[in-house]
């Protein structure tokens, strides 16, 4: 039976991933990288720890055990500082409805500065729990923050349903043993083929999860 959802934030919650991948690209382009936003679309969900190796790493570059601080710091001012993002339609209607019935969460691997900025403005007094990739020492594709936001929510892996939008993260949920859904955001729909099921946009998304605010909504 389902008891608890947890939820990536960029990409399910809003539409705030153009504002990350922006300032990533100029991050890594003032460290003599070239990378795109298709390339950040693609380890969404990594925290910045790992999203800062996987890029030098591509590059063929290692990162100095002192850069992680600094660099997460410089994207964090850009992306506060360009941010337009917005919530997605329907969605802080439909968490109203599950609110009622389940404990929800939120497992996103941006940092908490971020995370708590966009849930206070767009879900205020939504979320039980707020799991982000500072609270975590390996992201997304490891299952640490999924397993971490469920134990925190005090559901069982089986009782427990993630939605996400990014390959990086539907790998996470599997890894924890759970069952997840997926919509397409920013990515084609086939990249996220490990989701137990895949929304190609959030209007079947939000209807999906109406369906469980019903009265048999309980059963994946």
């Amino acid at each position: 039976m389902l008891k608890g959802i947890v939820f990536d934030s960029d990409g399910v919650l809003v539409d705030s991933m153009p504002y990350h991948a922006q300032a990533w690209v100029q991050v890594f382009r003032d460290e003599g990288i070239d990378v795109s936003k298709e390339d950040i679309y693609e380890v969404e969900g990594s925290n910045h720890v790992g999203v800062i190796n996987i890029m030098f790493r591509k590059a063929g570059k290692k990162p100095d055990e002192a850069i992680y601080d600094a660099l997460l710091t410089k994207k964090r001012e850009l992306f506060m500082k360009n941010n337009q993002a917005k919530r997605f339609d329907g969605m802080y209607e439909c968490l109203g409805l599950l609110k009622d019935k389940y404990k929800i969460a939120v497992a996103s691997g941006a940092d908490r500065t971020i995370v708590k900025d966009l849930m206070e403005k767009f879900y205020p007094h939504v979320f039980d729990v707020l799991v982000t990739g500072e609270d975590v020492e390996n992201g997304k594709p490891d299952p640490e923050p999924y397993i971490k936001a469920a134990g925190m929510l005090e559901v069982g892996k089986d009782e427990c349903m993630v939605v996400e939008n990014a390959p990086l993260g539907v790998k996470a949920a599997k890894n924890a043993g759970m069952y997840c859904v997926a919509v397409a955001t920013y990515v084609p729909a086939e990249e996220l083929s490990e989701a137990d099921r895949v929304f190609s946009d959030h209007s079947g998304l939000v209807d999906y999860l109406r369906s469980l605010a019903g009265p048999d909504g309980s059963e994946l």
